[in-house]
C-alpha cells in the first residue's frame, strides 16, 4: 500500500505540490494518515491497522519537453532525499504524477517503484492483488507479446499497467482499465481468493488524468483505498505556514489530502467503482466501472 498524487493544470514548479504543503507527499512517506492494512500481520501493531510509513522507494514522472514524459525512481525514502527535493524545484510541468511505496512483503527493487512509463503513458497505483503470486501467471499470460519486454519488475502494478496497454490505454483508456479490473475480478474467482482486490490507479498521457478507485464488491464491509479531488485555485498551507495557492485550472488528485487540517468543500472524495476522466477546463467525467462479466 502507497500513497500518491497526480496534477494537471498550468505548469508549476513540482516542488509547490509535492514538497512544499504541510502534508506533502514527502510528510506522507513518514507520517500518512488514512492508510490502512485491514487483515494484515504488519500493520496489526498499529492502530486500526493504519500503517503509517512508506519508505520502500518513491519516485515521479512528469510531461516534459515535445510531449516526451520524464521518469524518475529511486530506492530508499522519500523524506530525506535531498536528490527528489532538488529535482522538483528544478522542474515546471503541467501534468506530473508522484508516488511514495509501502510494499510490505514485497520486492523492494528500483524497477517496482512506481510511476511506470511506457508508451507514452504514466501509470501509479495504491492497493493490492490478493495472492497475487497464485494468480500471477495466468494474468502474465493476458499480456501482448510484443509489450511483454518492457516488463522488468515482478509488482502487481506494472502488470495491471501492462494489462491496460494490452487492452487499449492507449486509445480508449476508460475501457482498457474496466477490463483490467474485470480480469483481475476473474482470477480471484476462479481461485476462490477471499480477499478483496482494492485499488487506487492514475494513468496519464500528459494531457489526462485518468483515475480508478476500486474494492472487490464481495466484501461488502472493505473499504477503497482513499482517495480525493480538489479543483480550482486550491489554497495549500506550507510548512512554514505560508500559503501555497494552485493555477485557477488545477486538477489535483491525491491518496489523501495535502494539508494537516482541510475541508471537504475543498478536497472531494472520489466515489469508490468508478473511472474518473480529468482534462484542463472541464469537469470530470465520472463512471462506474463496467466489469462486463
Amino acid at each position: 500500500m502507497c500513497r500518491w498524487l497526480a496534477y494537471l493544470g498550468s505548469p508549476v514548479e513540482i516542488a509547490d505540490i509535492l514538497v512544499r504543503p504541510n502534508h506533502s507527499l514527502i510528510d506522507q512517506s513518514l507520517h500518512a494518515r488514512e492508510l490502512f492494512l485491514p487483515n494484515d500481520p504488519l500493520a496489526a501493531q498499529f492502530a486500526h491497522h493504519a500503517f503509517p510509513t512508506n519508505g520502500d522507494g518513491f519516485g515521479m514522472a512528469w510531461a516534459g519537453r515535445a510531449g516526451t514524459l520524464g521518469q524518475y525512481r529511486q530506492l530508499g525514502t522519500a523524506w530525506d532525499s535531498q536528490n527528489l527535493k532538488h529535482l522538483a524545484q528544478q522542474l515546471e510541468s503541467g501534468c506530473f504524477l508522484a508516488h511514495v511505496r509501502a510494499a510490505p512483503g514485497g520486492t523492494i527493487a528500483e524497477q517496482n517503484c512506481h510511476p511506470f512509463v511506457d508508451h507514452g503513458w504514466m501509470f501509479q497505483h495504491n492497493g493490492s492483488i490478493p495472492n497475487f503470486r497464485e494468480i500471477k501467471r495466468e494474468l502474465t499470460f493476458d499480456v501482448d507479446p510484443q509489450l511483454y519486454p518492457g516488463i522488468l519488475g515482478n509488482s502487481d502494478t506494472e502488470l495491471c499497467f501492462y494489462l491496460a496497454l494490452t487492452y487499449g490505454l492507449e486509445h480508449d483508456p476508460v475501457t482498457a482499465l474496466s477490463p483490467m479490473v474485470a480480469r483481475v475480478e476473474r482470477a480471484r474467482n476462479e481461485q476462490q481468493i477471499q480477499a478483496p482486490f482494492r485499488a487506487t490507479v492514475c494513468a496519464s498521457d500528459g494531457k489526462h488524468l485518468v483515475v480508478l478507485r476500486w474494492v472487490s464488491p464481495q466484501g461488502s464491509n472493505e473499504l477503497a483505498p482513499s482517495l480525493y479531488h480538489a479543483a480550482g485555485s486550491t489554497i495549500l498551507h506550507g510548512i512554514e505556514g505560508e500559503k501555497l495557492s494552485l493555477p485557477t485550472d488545477a486538477q489535483l488528485v491525491v491518496s489523501e489530502p495535502l494539508s494537516l487540517h482541510w475541508s471537504r468543500h475543498t478536497w472531494v472524495e472520489i466515489p469508490p467503482g468508478t473511472i474518473s476522466v480529468f482534462e484542463q477546463g472541464r469537469p470530470p467525467h465520472i463512471e462506474p466501472v463496467n466489469l462486463g462479466l
